[in-house]
């Protein structure tokens, strides 16, 4: 007669549930960051702290198709003899959304023009941006595979540079412009660059 040892059944491992909950974690930290980062700009903390290269050099060579129903493109030749702002902004870019409204003001004010680069997007949802948000724009070009974006060094949407009248880049703004850095940065820059054009 053989003894038989009933054998217990091993208990289930519980599957962990740490895999699942990663995207989770990731999307938060991303949400934290732009928060921050938003709230920086409310409360004017330095954003734009992104040196660029092309500081004080000839803005680089540019032409860029027009938006669909507008009758120019944007080529740098043609900006020459004035003082202005160029602007990389995209229908996808959330902090375009928080700077629009300065553009906006700005351009009414009529102190500079400013010209738009759609950059990475479809005209048509960038002539739908424009359309419901307002056009600041003097001209706007597309940059849909990134050539003016490169040339500039665009690392980020939006990105804003202030060009003299000899076509010398000045400024740069990386980040959305607020209204006290347009009214203690780049306001006084360009119209001390003005007066100078006319010396």
């Amino acid at each position: 007669m053989t003894d038989t040892v009933a054998t217990q059944p091993r208990p289930q491992k519980k599957a962990s549930r740490w895999p699942y909950l990663i995207p989770l974690v990731a999307v938060l930290a991303l949400g934290g960051v732009f928060a921050k980062r938003l709230l920086d700009v409310e409360r004017g903390v330095e954003v734009n702290a992104l040196p660029t290269v092309l500081l004080d050099t000839p803005v680089p060579a540019f032409d860029l198709e027009p938006l669909p129903g507008h009758a120019q493109g944007l080529k740098n030749e043609d900006l020459k003899g004035q003082v202005y702002l160029i602007n990389f902004w995209g229908s996808w870019c959330v902090t375009c959304l928080y700077e629009h409204p300065v553009l906006l003001k700005v351009a009414a004010a009529g102190d500079i023009p400013i010209y738009g680069v759609a950059w990475r997007d479809t005209p048509e949802k960038s002539l739908a941006w424009l359309a419901e948000r307002g056009d600041p724009y003097a001209r706007s070009g597309q940059d849909p595979n990134s050539k003016a974006a490169i040339a500039f060094g665009v690392a980020q949407a939006p990105e804003s540079f202030l060009v003299d009248a000899q076509g010398i880049i000045r400024y740069k703004q990386a980040g959305p412009i607020s209204m006290q850095d347009w009214q203690t940065k780049i306001q006084p820059l360009a119209a001390m660059l003005k007066a100078q054009q006319k010396q």
